[in-house]
């Protein structure tokens, strides 16, 4: 059996409102409707029914006179039957059984009396109590009428009636013109509450339109100017209190957006002045480390040992400097060298490098026949993908296969690669006006862990337990976010896909024209 289909419920304020307004006036409209029919009725019928009692007995007594005047009413006008309504029936009963019928046609009662009752319709006359209160029967022959029985003289029950088909027919006019006047009304009433409820609500769609304009910001980063406020109304109403308290959100926001970008760039210049400040200073520890282990003399090796771990140590220290310098210029949007980079190139160089410090690794490439080459930044490039490699090598156990795969994709399907990759994803769309090289780091190591996926461009994020359970040391967390700041600095977008096997950082590099640097 198929479930019965809901009717369509209005969704918007707007449909809502106009939808009860509507709802309210149609049931107005019947409430009115109906008692001026049920009062209309009452009022005609009653009228029917004094007419009824002017007509008295007179008819039915003179039938059993073949349409003569009863001796007692001849000559008196109270008698005259001339006088009475066409449609007027009258009846004479005797033991429950009709002896004498007749209606009035045409107001001559001594032409037109005949009148066919059936078995039917002189049961129900016979069932008329002879109380001298309207009754109403049906008669199969005449239709609906208000009867009135009475007790003769001559022990016979008199009745006397009038047709209800007038007062059916006024009735049924009113309710016909009253259907049509509130029909009208409604469309009228509903045409314009549509019209009323959209400019009333005017207001709270122009705050709409400017939470939709807000929420199309790129509140993440930089400086943030907030659109015009919405209107307010008055204040006093539903509307005016809901623009009002939006406008002062909008206030805040704009208030903790602006503190938020000035801490950032303090944040930003304090790193990038602290690391070149350190630069300095750890390069001259990690020379005097260097220098005394070049000394001739004899030297114990709990010494020698400290000053290898010195040097080892400045150098990370160095290595990590330089990443926030980077990050730090970076983040000031200051532009990288841009010329032709032979993306093909960087990755057979990157590869050995990968080979020769991870042995244990399996390494495989799958490049084009074509060389592949972008603008941008050579040296960036090159560490983006080292970094991206040395981060399969150290969180992967030993016989992991690594596989980098190089490729190009047209302007159309490129368009949408970034949108259909799934997994964590950084940086802008790429610009793919001329299509777009596509860059894969791919391992069937143990995965990222879940918890770890959303924030793993992020700086200084380092998981506790790490891909590879035998791995030591490492770096500062700030690999990864370097890979995501430098593609974004190129246009370009960095994508994450992982699960337990199968590991894949994608990397989309606009081609762009390469001839114009």
């Amino acid at each position: 059996m198929r479930p019965a289909r809901r009717l369509p419920r209005p969704r918007t304020l707007r449909a809502r409102l106009t939808f009860g307004l509507v709802v309210l006036l149609a049931v107005s409209c019947a409430a009115v409707g109906l008692a001026a029919v049920v009062e209309l009725n009452g009022f005609l019928t009653q009228r029917l029914d004094e007419q009824l009692a002017q007509v008295g007995t007179r008819f039915p007594e003179s039938l059993e006179h073949k349409g003569a005047l009863p001796d007692d009413h001849d000559g008196d006008e109270h008698g005259d039957t001339r006088r009475l309504a066409t449609g007027t029936f009258g009846a004479r009963l005797l033991d429950g059984r009709v002896t004498h019928k007749g209606l009035i046609r045409s107001g001559d009662p001594s032409a037109d009396l005949d009148v066919d009752l059936s078995a039917a319709d002189r049961a129900r006359l016979a069932g008329v109590p002879a109380d001298g209160r309207p009754h109403t029967v049906d008669l199969s022959a005449l239709g609906d009428y208000r009867v009135v029985a009475s007790a003769g003289r001559d022990r016979d029950v008199l009745i006397a009636g009038l047709p209800l088909g007038p007062v059916e027919a006024t009735v049924h006019r009113l309710e016909l013109v009253a259907g049509v006047v509130f029909g009208l009304a409604l469309v009228v009433t509903g045409v314009a509450g549509a019209l009323w409820v959209r400019w009333s609500l005017r207001p709270l769609s122009r705050v709409a339109d400017t939470a939709t304009r807000v929420s199309e910001l790129p509140l993440a980063s930089g400086v943030v100017a907030l659109p015009a406020r919405a209107p307010e109304t008055d204040p006093r109403g539903e509307v005016g209190r809901v623009a009002g308290a939006f406008n002062r959100m909008l206030g805040h926001v704009e208030d903790a957006l602006t503190k938020r970008h000035a801490s950032e760039e303090r944040l930003r210049s304090f790193a990038a002045d602290a690391s070149h400040e350190l630069r300095t200073p750890v390069a001259s520890v990690r020379g005097h480390a260097e220098l005394a282990l070049l000394h001739p003399g004899p030297v114990p090796a709990e010494v020698t040992r400290a000053l290898e771990r010195i040097a080892a140590e400045s150098s990370r220290m160095g290595e990590m400097v330089d990443d926030l310098l980077l990050l730090a210029r970076l983040d000031a949007g200051r532009p990288l060298e841009r010329g032709p980079v032979d993306v093909t190139r960087l990755v057979l160089d990157a590869v050995t490098d990968a080979r020769a410090a991870g042995p244990g690794h399996r390494w495989t490439l799958d490049l084009p026949e074509e060389p592949v080459t972008v603008p941008g930044d050579t040296h960036r490039l090159h560490q983006v993908l080292a970094n991206l490699l040395a981060n399969a090598r150290l969180h992967t156990p030993a016989g992991t296969k690594v596989t980098v795969t190089l490729e190009t994709e047209a302007a159309a399907v490129a368009s949408g690669a970034a949108g259909e990759a799934s997994g964590t994803g950084t940086g802008t769309t790429a610009r793919t006006g001329a299509g777009t090289a596509r860059l894969s780091v791919h391992d069937d190591g143990p995965g990222v862990p879940e918890d770890l996926r959303p924030g793993v461009f992020e700086r200084f994020t380092r998981a506790e337990h790490r891909r590879r359970p035998d791995a030591s040391g490492g770096g500062a967390g700030l690999g990864l976010s370097i890979v995501a700041a430098v593609v974004e600095a190129h246009g370009g977008r960095v994508v994450l896909d992982s699960r337990p096997g199968a590991t894949t950082f994608t990397v989309l590099l606009p081609l762009g024209d390469v001839s114009s640097g």
